[in-house]
Protein backbone atom coordinates (compact mmCIF):
# COMPACT_ATOMS: atom_id res chain seq x y z
CA UNK A 1 0.00 0.00 0.00
CA UNK A 2 1.10 3.23 -0.96
CA UNK A 3 -1.24 5.63 0.10
CA UNK A 4 -4.76 5.37 2.56
CA UNK A 5 -6.55 7.62 0.48
CA UNK A 6 -9.95 5.15 0.51
CA UNK A 7 -11.42 2.08 1.85
CA UNK A 8 -10.32 0.47 -1.20
CA UNK A 9 -6.45 0.63 -0.20
CA UNK A 10 -7.47 -2.09 2.54
CA UNK A 11 -6.61 -5.31 0.71
CA UNK A 12 -8.04 -7.48 3.99
CA UNK A 13 -10.37 -5.64 5.95
CA UNK A 14 -11.17 -8.57 8.71
CA UNK A 15 -7.60 -8.91 8.82
CA UNK A 16 -7.13 -5.27 9.14
CA UNK A 17 -10.13 -5.20 12.00
CA UNK A 18 -8.24 -8.04 13.88
CA UNK A 19 -4.55 -6.28 13.84
CA UNK A 20 -6.21 -2.96 15.23
CA UNK A 21 -7.46 -4.98 18.05
CA UNK A 22 -4.14 -6.69 19.13
CA UNK A 23 -2.92 -2.99 18.49
CA UNK A 24 -5.25 -1.82 21.18
CA UNK A 25 -4.25 -4.58 23.31
CA UNK A 26 -0.60 -3.34 23.54
CA UNK A 27 -0.06 0.22 21.51
CA UNK A 28 3.24 0.45 22.10
CA UNK A 29 4.35 -2.86 21.23
CA UNK A 30 5.70 -1.21 17.91
CA UNK A 31 7.19 1.75 19.20
CA UNK A 32 10.62 1.25 17.44
CA UNK A 33 8.87 1.16 14.45
CA UNK A 34 8.49 4.91 14.11
CA UNK A 35 12.05 5.77 15.84
CA UNK A 36 12.98 8.43 13.39
CA UNK A 37 10.22 9.04 11.42
CA UNK A 38 7.80 12.14 11.48
CA UNK A 39 4.02 12.43 10.25
CA UNK A 40 3.01 15.80 8.96
CA UNK A 41 -0.44 16.06 9.41
CA UNK A 42 -2.27 19.45 7.60
CA UNK A 43 -5.27 20.67 8.27
CA UNK A 44 -7.62 22.39 5.94
CA UNK A 45 -10.61 22.25 8.17
CA UNK A 46 -11.28 21.89 11.75
CA UNK A 47 -10.67 18.99 13.61
CA UNK A 48 -11.22 17.28 17.54
CA UNK A 49 -10.98 13.41 17.07
CA UNK A 50 -9.02 13.09 13.84
CA UNK A 51 -6.05 15.08 14.70
CA UNK A 52 -5.50 13.60 18.57
CA UNK A 53 -6.40 10.41 17.45
CA UNK A 54 -3.94 10.06 14.59
CA UNK A 55 -1.41 12.25 16.65
CA UNK A 56 -1.82 9.90 19.34
CA UNK A 57 -1.10 7.14 16.65
CA UNK A 58 1.70 8.29 15.71
CA UNK A 59 3.01 8.67 19.02
CA UNK A 60 2.49 5.18 20.05
CA UNK A 61 4.41 3.86 16.80
CA UNK A 62 7.32 6.08 18.15
CA UNK A 63 6.47 8.78 15.42
CA UNK A 64 7.37 12.44 15.44
CA UNK A 65 4.22 14.50 14.78
CA UNK A 66 4.28 17.57 12.99
CA UNK A 67 1.07 19.67 12.75
CA UNK A 68 0.10 22.89 10.76
CA UNK A 69 -3.57 23.93 10.06
CA UNK A 70 -3.80 25.55 6.59
CA UNK A 71 -6.86 27.98 7.43
CA UNK A 72 -4.47 30.15 9.50
CA UNK A 73 -0.68 29.19 9.33
CA UNK A 74 -0.25 28.29 5.42
CA UNK A 75 -0.09 30.17 2.28
CA UNK A 76 -3.48 30.29 0.32
CA UNK A 77 -2.64 27.32 -2.25
CA UNK A 78 -3.07 27.00 -6.00
CA UNK A 79 -4.54 23.42 -7.56
CA UNK A 80 -4.71 24.20 -11.65
CA UNK A 81 -2.37 23.69 -14.41
CA UNK A 82 -1.76 26.82 -15.97
CA UNK A 83 -3.04 28.92 -13.73
CA UNK A 84 -2.02 32.88 -13.89
CA UNK A 85 -1.36 33.42 -10.14
CA UNK A 86 -2.20 37.10 -9.97
CA UNK A 87 -5.34 36.88 -7.18
CA UNK A 88 -5.51 34.91 -4.32
CA UNK A 89 -3.29 31.66 -4.37
CA UNK A 90 0.07 32.18 -3.25
CA UNK A 91 1.57 29.03 -3.89
CA UNK A 92 1.58 25.89 -6.16
CA UNK A 93 0.61 22.79 -5.01
CA UNK A 94 3.41 21.61 -7.43
CA UNK A 95 5.76 23.14 -5.25
CA UNK A 96 3.98 23.10 -1.51
CA UNK A 97 3.66 19.62 -1.89
CA UNK A 98 7.36 18.85 -2.77
CA UNK A 99 8.43 21.05 -0.13
CA UNK A 100 6.21 19.18 2.80
CA UNK A 101 7.44 15.94 1.22
CA UNK A 102 11.29 16.74 2.42
CA UNK A 103 10.31 17.57 6.11
CA UNK A 104 8.65 14.23 7.02
CA UNK A 105 7.67 10.62 6.06
CA UNK A 106 4.28 10.62 5.54
CA UNK A 107 1.63 13.30 5.16
CA UNK A 108 -1.77 13.22 6.40
CA UNK A 109 -4.20 15.77 4.74
CA UNK A 110 -8.13 16.97 5.84
CA UNK A 111 -9.75 19.22 3.20
CA UNK A 112 -13.51 18.78 3.50
CA UNK A 113 -16.48 19.52 0.76
CA UNK A 114 -17.39 22.92 -0.50
CA UNK A 115 -20.59 21.26 -0.92
CA UNK A 116 -20.90 24.38 -4.38
CA UNK A 117 -19.08 22.76 -6.91
CA UNK A 118 -20.18 18.61 -7.34
CA UNK A 119 -17.63 18.24 -9.84
CA UNK A 120 -14.73 19.98 -8.05
CA UNK A 121 -15.39 18.33 -4.63
CA UNK A 122 -15.71 14.80 -6.36
CA UNK A 123 -12.47 15.48 -8.15
CA UNK A 124 -10.81 15.85 -4.67
CA UNK A 125 -8.25 18.18 -5.44
CA UNK A 126 -6.22 18.91 -2.33
CA UNK A 127 -6.11 15.41 -1.67
CA UNK A 128 -5.15 14.32 -5.37
CA UNK A 129 -2.55 17.45 -5.54
CA UNK A 130 -0.75 16.11 -2.62
CA UNK A 131 -0.40 12.48 -3.65
CA UNK A 132 0.41 13.69 -7.56
CA UNK A 133 3.20 15.72 -6.06
CA UNK A 134 4.46 14.73 -2.98
CA UNK A 135 7.34 11.72 -2.44
CA UNK A 136 5.90 10.23 0.53
CA UNK A 137 3.10 8.47 1.12
CA UNK A 138 -0.29 10.58 1.88
CA UNK A 139 -3.24 9.31 4.47
CA UNK A 140 -6.34 10.15 3.66
CA UNK A 141 -7.95 12.08 7.16
CA UNK A 142 -11.72 13.21 5.38
CA UNK A 143 -11.55 14.43 2.11
CA UNK A 144 -14.43 15.53 -0.34
CA UNK A 145 -16.09 12.47 -1.04
CA UNK A 146 -14.28 10.50 1.67
CA UNK A 147 -13.37 9.47 5.72
CA UNK A 148 -11.78 6.36 5.37
CA UNK A 149 -10.25 6.72 8.75
CA UNK A 150 -13.57 6.87 10.24
CA UNK A 151 -14.95 3.89 8.42
CA UNK A 152 -11.85 1.38 9.51
CA UNK A 153 -12.67 3.05 13.25
CA UNK A 154 -16.34 1.56 12.28
CA UNK A 155 -15.15 -1.34 11.03
CA UNK A 156 -13.38 -2.14 14.83
CA UNK A 157 -15.93 -1.04 16.48
CA UNK A 158 -18.89 -3.37 14.73
CA UNK A 159 -16.51 -6.46 15.11
CA UNK A 160 -16.09 -5.92 18.89
CA UNK A 161 -19.70 -5.52 19.92
CA UNK A 162 -21.36 -7.84 17.15
CA UNK A 163 -22.47 -11.37 18.45
CA UNK A 164 -24.39 -12.55 15.59
CA UNK A 165 -22.83 -14.02 12.03
CA UNK A 166 -24.48 -11.86 10.12
CA UNK A 167 -25.79 -8.83 11.88
CA UNK A 168 -28.53 -6.40 10.54
CA UNK A 169 -26.91 -3.07 10.11
CA UNK A 170 -28.75 0.51 9.03
CA UNK A 171 -27.44 3.37 7.96
CA UNK A 172 -29.74 6.74 8.81
CA UNK A 173 -29.93 9.58 7.43
CA UNK A 174 -30.78 12.54 9.98
CA UNK A 175 -31.90 15.87 10.25
CA UNK A 176 -29.62 19.17 10.34
CA UNK A 177 -29.66 22.84 10.15
CA UNK A 178 -26.46 22.68 8.01
CA UNK A 179 -25.82 21.22 4.75
CA UNK A 180 -23.00 18.50 5.59
CA UNK A 181 -20.97 16.44 3.12
CA UNK A 182 -21.08 12.96 2.24
CA UNK A 183 -17.84 11.60 2.88
CA UNK A 184 -18.29 9.61 6.18
CA UNK A 185 -21.58 8.47 4.88
CA UNK A 186 -19.58 7.45 1.54
CA UNK A 187 -16.94 5.61 2.81
CA UNK A 188 -19.79 3.40 5.55
CA UNK A 189 -21.49 2.38 2.24
CA UNK A 190 -17.87 1.26 0.84
CA UNK A 191 -16.91 -0.31 4.21
CA UNK A 192 -20.06 -2.12 4.52
CA UNK A 193 -19.73 -3.61 1.23
CA UNK A 194 -16.99 -5.78 2.67
CA UNK A 195 -18.67 -7.07 5.34
CA UNK A 196 -20.61 -10.21 5.87
CA UNK A 197 -24.05 -8.51 6.95
CA UNK A 198 -27.56 -7.09 5.85
CA UNK A 199 -27.07 -3.68 5.21
CA UNK A 200 -30.08 -1.06 4.77
CA UNK A 201 -29.99 3.04 3.97
CA UNK A 202 -32.81 4.42 5.06
CA UNK A 203 -33.19 8.07 4.23
CA UNK A 204 -36.39 10.67 2.99
CA UNK A 205 -37.43 10.59 -0.56
CA UNK A 206 -34.70 12.77 -2.97
CA UNK A 207 -31.70 12.21 -0.18
CA UNK A 208 -30.01 9.17 -2.17
CA UNK A 209 -26.39 8.99 -1.60
CA UNK A 210 -24.03 8.64 -5.08
CA UNK A 211 -26.08 6.43 -6.84
CA UNK A 212 -22.32 4.45 -8.20
CA UNK A 213 -21.40 4.19 -4.18
CA UNK A 214 -24.77 2.26 -3.80
CA UNK A 215 -26.22 0.45 -6.63
CA UNK A 216 -27.48 -2.89 -5.99
CA UNK A 217 -27.93 -2.49 -2.04
CA UNK A 218 -30.95 -2.47 -0.26
CA UNK A 219 -32.55 1.06 0.29
CA UNK A 220 -35.92 2.05 2.28
CA UNK A 221 -37.15 5.58 2.27
CA UNK A 222 -39.87 4.43 5.65
CA UNK A 223 -37.07 5.16 8.45
CA UNK A 224 -39.05 2.81 11.02
CA UNK A 225 -39.45 -0.47 8.25
CA UNK A 226 -35.49 0.22 7.79
CA UNK A 227 -34.49 -0.05 11.29
CA UNK A 228 -36.92 -3.20 12.48
CA UNK A 229 -35.23 -6.00 14.15
CA UNK A 230 -31.44 -4.23 13.45
CA UNK A 231 -28.18 -4.74 15.32
CA UNK A 232 -26.45 -1.55 14.69
CA UNK A 233 -28.00 1.42 13.04
CA UNK A 234 -25.66 4.06 12.64
CA UNK A 235 -26.61 7.68 12.31
CA UNK A 236 -25.80 10.52 10.22
CA UNK A 237 -26.32 13.70 8.28
CA UNK A 238 -26.14 14.23 4.75
CA UNK A 239 -26.69 16.80 2.35
CA UNK A 240 -28.82 16.70 -1.30
CA UNK A 241 -26.60 15.21 -3.41
CA UNK A 242 -28.77 15.85 -7.20
CA UNK A 243 -29.70 19.10 -5.77
CA UNK A 244 -25.86 19.45 -4.95
CA UNK A 245 -25.34 20.58 -1.17
CA UNK A 246 -28.91 21.79 -0.28
CA UNK A 247 -30.51 21.15 2.67
CA UNK A 248 -34.26 20.69 1.00
CA UNK A 249 -35.90 18.80 4.34
CA UNK A 250 -35.55 18.65 7.84
CA UNK A 251 -38.19 16.70 9.40
CA UNK A 252 -37.88 15.86 12.65
CA UNK A 253 -39.08 12.57 12.61
CA UNK A 254 -36.13 11.70 11.54
CA UNK A 255 -34.12 12.13 14.74
CA UNK A 256 -32.89 9.07 16.52
CA UNK A 257 -35.48 7.76 18.94
CA UNK A 258 -35.31 5.04 21.62
CA UNK A 259 -38.22 3.66 19.70
CA UNK A 260 -36.74 3.92 16.34
CA UNK A 261 -33.86 2.13 17.94
CA UNK A 262 -35.03 -0.96 19.59
CA UNK A 263 -32.43 -3.19 20.58
CA UNK A 264 -30.05 -2.02 18.22
CA UNK A 265 -26.43 -0.70 18.94
CA UNK A 266 -26.62 3.25 18.12
CA UNK A 267 -23.57 4.64 16.16
CA UNK A 268 -22.38 8.06 14.94
CA UNK A 269 -18.88 10.05 14.26
CA UNK A 270 -18.99 12.81 16.02
CA UNK A 271 -19.70 15.32 16.63
CA UNK A 272 -23.58 15.02 17.02
CA UNK A 273 -26.49 17.92 17.41
CA UNK A 274 -28.64 16.39 20.35
CA UNK A 275 -32.29 16.47 20.35
CA UNK A 276 -31.73 17.02 16.74
CA UNK A 277 -29.88 14.30 14.89
CA UNK A 278 -30.44 12.12 18.20
CA UNK A 279 -31.80 11.81 21.56
CA UNK A 280 -30.47 12.50 24.76
CA UNK A 281 -32.00 9.67 26.02
CA UNK A 282 -30.15 7.36 23.36
CA UNK A 283 -27.28 9.21 23.12
CA UNK A 284 -26.45 8.72 27.02
CA UNK A 285 -28.11 5.53 26.82
CA UNK A 286 -25.89 1.99 27.30
CA UNK A 287 -26.48 1.02 23.71
CA UNK A 288 -24.87 4.09 22.74
CA UNK A 289 -21.26 3.31 20.73
CA UNK A 290 -19.92 6.76 19.47
CA UNK A 291 -17.20 7.02 22.75
CA UNK A 292 -15.78 3.29 21.91
CA UNK A 293 -16.05 4.59 18.29
CA UNK A 294 -14.08 7.60 18.73
CA UNK A 295 -11.31 5.86 20.94
CA UNK A 296 -11.07 3.30 17.73
CA UNK A 297 -9.83 6.44 16.09
CA UNK A 298 -6.81 6.04 17.06
CA UNK A 299 -6.08 2.25 16.18
CA UNK A 300 -7.79 2.69 12.93
CA UNK A 301 -5.09 5.44 12.47
CA UNK A 302 -2.22 3.04 13.81
CA UNK A 303 -2.70 -0.02 11.90
CA UNK A 304 -2.88 2.59 8.72
CA UNK A 305 0.41 4.10 9.47
CA UNK A 306 2.17 1.32 10.83
CA UNK A 307 1.02 -0.62 7.20
CA UNK A 308 2.97 2.40 5.20
CA UNK A 309 5.75 1.95 7.75
CA UNK A 310 6.23 -1.50 7.16
CA UNK A 311 5.88 -0.61 2.79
Amino acid sequence: MKNYLSIKDIDDLPGWVQEAKQLKKNPTAHKDMGSGKTVCLLFFNNSLRTRLSTQKAAMNLGMEVMVMNFGNEGWALEYGDGTIMDSGTSEHIKEAAKVVSQYCDIVAIRAFATLKDKEKDEAEEVLNGFKNYASVPIVNMESSVGHPLQALADAITISENNIKKRPKIVLSWAPHPKALPHAVANSFVEMMRLQDAEFVITHPEGYDLNTSLTKGLTIENDQKKACEDADFIYVKNWSNYSDYGKVVLQDPKWMMTEDTLGDAKFMHCLPVRRNVVVADAVLDGGQSLVIEQANNRTYAAQIVLKKLLEN
